[in-house]
Order: structure tokens, then C-alpha cells, then sequence
């Protein structure tokens, strides 16, 4: 495997990454990358012929072996590497995808028209996209962790192993090589692992917090602005509608025209007849 290439694919991530993201990739590279790629893959090496058995039976350590060892650990490392490793990708797909659409939004409409002000910076969907990232690398840590210490039994590598598998003609002893080794790269690539998985959870609770935190600023920024326009409206010499007359401006301020010509007493029984009389003129000569 070309892990320098591996390596360059993964930089273009870093400045896309928080803090956090900075500090997984560096244990990524250093405590895990570089130490399967020095030492791991020669401990482990063609394990097979140091996995020895007390008998000559033909394929019986073969079957033993593949019995205790069903998937070597370095092959699981690599394949833990590649996956956990593959999310970041959507980080860097996501902002060539904004890239693209940048370069086409200022083909149409010119230069000095922008899409995004930084299409790298975490908002909308690349926050998304970064955020459900942390969520796949942790799953697939915790899968890994759970597939290593189910197949092995709790991480644990032991000198001697019996072996009953046909076609071994009884209970035969096999012995591994490098035991005390082995487990103890075995204990360091679980920690390592770890530790990726709380820097992650970490990354998570930071984004989280740090949305919430803006979005908090934001609404409390929009009531301080509502808030200060209702103050100038309710501060306007000529907004004063609203305010109540008091007792001597009530005296002072003129009638208006129906209290003015509002009648001192209605009488509301009287007959359509009685009105028309009252109100005609009286011409009967004296």
C-alpha cells in the first residue's frame, strides 16, 4: 500500500479541520500510520511460519491457525486505517464542490460577485457534512475496537494455544510467535484508536456548543436591535399618538364637529311624525 500517497490525500484535510480535527490527524499519522508502516508490519510479518504445532499432521496448522487467527491484526489495522480515514474525504469533496460552483457563479455574473465569502469556512451544509464525518470515523472505530476484541478476546495474544480441529488427531499445542510483542503493539494500536475515538466525541460537543452559541448570539443580537428601534420610535417628538391627553389638554383642545352639533337631549320614543312636526315652522296666523 502507498501510504505517501495516502498522506497527501489526507493534508488537504488539515485546513478544513478544527483544532481537534488537527491534533486526530497528527495521532492518526504519527501513532498509528507510522507505526504500522515501521514497526507493525515486521513484528507480524509472514506469521503463519512462526505459529508453530507439536504434530506433523498435514494441514492441522493450518486449521489451527486459521482458528485462532481468523483475520491477522495488521490486515484489520490497514482496513481500520482506510475506513476511518475515508470520511474526511467528504469534507474535501464537499468544498471542491463549492469551489465548482464559485467558479461558475463568477463566470456568469464576473469577479466581484461571490457565492461564498470562504467556501472552506464551516456553514450550511459543509457543517453538516463535517459534523455527520465525526459520526461515521466514530462509528467505525467503535465497530473495529468491538470486531478486534470479539475475534481476539479482549485484546489478549497468549503464548500457548490447544487446538482440537479436525484433522488434528487430538488435542495438539501450538505456540505463537512474538506473544509478549505482539500484545503489546496490540495494546497500543486499541489506545491509539481511543484516543481518536474522544478526540472525535470532542470535535462533536465543540461544533454542537459552538452552533448553539451563534445561534443564541444571533437572537439575542436581533431582540437588542428591535429593541433599540422601538425605543427611538417611542423617543419621536412627532410620534406622540399614543400618549394619552391629560385633564387640562383635554379642556384646552377644541370640539370637534359632532360635539359640537351634538344635541343636549335625543329623545329616542319619539314617532317619525313627531319629529317632522317639531321641527316644522309654525304659520297659523295669530
Amino acid at each position: 500500500m502507498d501510504w505517501k500517497t495516502f498522506q497527501a490525500l489526507l493534508s488537504g484535510v488539515n485546513k478544513y479541520s478544527t483544532a481537534f480535527g488537527r491534533v486526530w490527524l497528527s495521532v492518526v499519522f504519527v501513532f498509528r500510520v507510522m507505526v504500522y508502516v515501521v514497526a507493525a508490519e515486521r513484528v507480524w510479518g509472514d506469521e503463519q511460519k512462526d505459529f508453530d504445532c507439536n504434530t506433523k499432521q498435514p494441514g492441522c496448522a493450518n486449521v489451527c491457525y486459521d482458528h485462532f487467527f481468523p483475520i491477522s491484526h495488521i490486515r484489520l489495522w490497514a482496513l481500520q486505517l482506510i475506513f476511518v480515514t475515508c470520511p474526511s474525504f467528504m469534507v474535501v469533496m464537499h468544498v471542491a464542490y463549492r469551489d465548482d460552483r464559485e467558479r461558475k457563479h463568477r463566470a456568469k455574473h464576473g469577479d466581484n460577485s461571490k457565492l461564498y465569502n470562504n467556501t472552506g469556512k464551516k456553514h450550511g451544509g459543509l457543517w453538516w457534512t463535517y459534523l455527520i464525518s465525526l459520526f461515521v470515523k466514530t462509528g467505525i472505530e467503535v465497530s473495529f475496537l468491538y470486531i478486534l476484541h470479539r475475534v481476539y478476546d479482549s485484546f489478549y495474544l497468549p503464548r500457548l494455544v490447544k487446538c482440537e480441529v479436525s484433522p488434528c488427531p487430538n488435542q495438539v499445542d501450538c505456540y505463537i510467535g512474538h506473544p509478549t510483542e505482539k500484545k503489546v503493539f496490540t495494546y497500543f494500536m486499541v489506545g491509539a484508536s481511543a484516543l481518536c475515538i474522544v478526540l472525535n466525541i470532542c470535535e462533536i460537543i465543540y461544533l454542537i456548543s459552538k452552533r448553539f452559541v451563534r445561534c443564541a448570539n444571533k437572537v439575542k443580537r436581533r431582540n437588542r436591535t428591535m429593541a433599540v428601534h422601538q425605543d427611538n420610535f417611542n423617543e419621536d417628538p412627532f410620534n406622540n399618538c399614543s400618549e394619552p391627553l391629560s385633564s387640562s389638554d383635554s379642556k384646552d383642545k377644541p370640539p370637534s364637529f359632532k360635539s359640537a352639533y351634538k344635541p343636549a337631549y335625543r329623545p329616542s320614543g319619539l314617532r317619525l311624525e313627531e319629529k317632522i312636526r317639531a321641527s316644522a315652522p309654525n304659520l297659523s296666523m295669530t
